[in-house]
């Protein structure tokens, strides 16, 4: 059997639990001070917006405590330590997306069919002090390491939530301006809409890292022709490609060499194939002769 590559995050996880920590902080002060201005100015659209904020909140508080998980070493039964507690920390924050978009669509036209009185200028100061704070929260979240599929589902949290103050702002001038209370609920509306794209992004890239799916962008027929395609090697079996978490991939496979084939030699010219073709630096290669007869190698 033979190791590729070494593999890492090579970013300081300090620093982003310190960005992430600084941007949930921001988000909770402002966030109560939405809650208390929603219910004043009778707003669905900040009410949702609060809700909203408040799955940001959640969403980086899951994330510090995966990031804490996935920092623990390897022991005992779990091999990979606890990498992909990152990852299930993503599909929740996504799973939440589902929850939000079904409450707010349904209160959204609720008041589509029943508007009620709703303080335009209320919501859209409000909503435009949410801008720049959701703003602030993403430039620190946007910092950290985002090919972390968990810092990328808070940042998307984050990021939504900006969007949805923008469309709330803008109803908020609407009925300041006309007094066209429906404005409001239609702003809910569109802030389900990007909840629900969000949350089926998240829910798709969980989803393929916990059913041990290739990595996005890697073709294992295309990895398979690439080992193949080696002079020495007469055939690959037993090919498998999978991410362990964020920025982790790894594969494992069965190759076959010519009788008189260099073991060692073929193993470390596949695995440097592995690492710059395709960026995978956590390979498992099994080299046998065509015979059948096993070369050992060390693991490394």
């Amino acid at each position: 059997m033979g190791h590729g590559h070494g593999h890492g995050h090579g970013h300081g996880a300090s620093a982003d639990r310190r960005h992430l920590s600084w941007a949930l902080a921001l988000l909770v002060v402002f966030m109560a001070a939405e809650v208390v201005v929603g219910v004043i100015a009778n707003s669905i659209a900040l009410i949702s917006d609060a809700g909203h904020m408040l799955t940001d909140a959640a969403s980086i508080v899951l994330a510090l405590l995966a990031m804490s998980m996935a920092a623990r070493p390897a022991r005992g039964a779990y091999t990979f330590g606890f990498k992909r507690a990152e990852i299930l920390s993503a599909a929740v924050n996504g799973l939440t997306f589902v929850l939000l978009v079904a409450y707010f669509v349904y209160e959204g036209v609720r008041r589509l069919i029943d508007p009620p009185e709703v303080e335009g200028a209320l919501v859209l100061g409000t909503a435009l002090a949410g801008i720049a704070v959701n703003a602030g929260a993403a430039w620190l979240i946007a910092r950290a390491d985002r090919s972390s599929l968990n810092v990328e589902g808070a940042f998307q949290h984050i990021l939504n939530d900006m969007y949805a103050f923008i469309a709330t702002a803008v109803a908020g001038a609407v009925v300041w301006l006309t007094g066209w209370g429906r404005a409001d609920a239609i702003a809910a509306l569109v802030v389900a809409a990007l909840m629900a794209r969000s949350g089926y992004l998240l829910l798709r890239d969980a989803g393929r890292v916990l059913f041990e799916a290739a990595p996005a962008g890697v073709d294992p027929v295309e990895v398979g022709s690439a080992l193949t395609a080696h002079a020495d090697v007469t055939a690959v079996e037993d090919l498998h490609v999978w991410t362990v978490t964020s920025g982790f991939p790894a594969l494992s496979a069965h190759v076959i060499v010519r009788p008189d084939g260099d073991c060692h030699r073929i193993r470390r010219e596949l695995a440097d194939l592995l690492h710059e073709r395709f960026h995978i630096d956590h390979s498992t290669l099994q080299v046998d002769h065509v015979p059948g007869r096993s070369c050992r190698i060390a693991t490394g």
